[in-house]
């Protein structure tokens, strides 16, 4: 099966993923659609509520996104690997995400939580998404004030 990249598709990909990656940039997410039937980097940034603005009905887009968890005694960063589904996005062109984000993960490979979300931003926001990589990375240390 032929990878849904353009040529050279996949190289910016790699480095989109690996800008969020990077402790020495700002960079907090990078968001991943499609142009045709090729998967491309569309937009990476810092604020997650401007990520959230550029999700449409008719999307379907790929988000790689970093944050920073824990408690006073122990910080760190956590990533997520997002697949967003539009509601207005055909049944078929739904089917097919499910094959292309095999591809995707090929690249985007380290991420402590992922998440599909179909059409709900709520399902998005960011204290809920928090809530979960917290809860996936599994220890909740902290002095037990309220």
């Amino acid at each position: 099966m032929a990878k849904p990249f353009q040529p050279g598709g996949a190289e910016a990909i790699s480095e989109a993923y690996q800008d969020v990656r990077r402790d020495d940039t700002e960079t907090n997410w990078a968001l991943f659609g499609y142009d045709g039937k090729f998967i491309v980097h569309v937009k990476s940034g810092v604020d997650y509520q401007e990520l959230l603005g550029l999700l449409d009905d008719d999307g379907r887009n790929y988000i790689f996104v970093r944050f920073e968890t824990g408690d006073e005694m122990s910080r760190r960063k956590k990533f997520a690997l997002i697949t967003w589904i539009g509601n207005a996005v055909s049944p078929l062109k739904k089917a097919k995400v499910s094959t292309d984000k095999a591809f995707v993960k090929e690249i985007i490979t380290s991420f402590g939580k992922e998440f599909l979300v179909e059409g709900d931003k709520n399902e998005l926001k960011e204290e809920k998404v928090l809530k979960e990589l917290e809860r996936a990375s599994g220890a909740a240390y902290g002095t037990g004030g309220h």
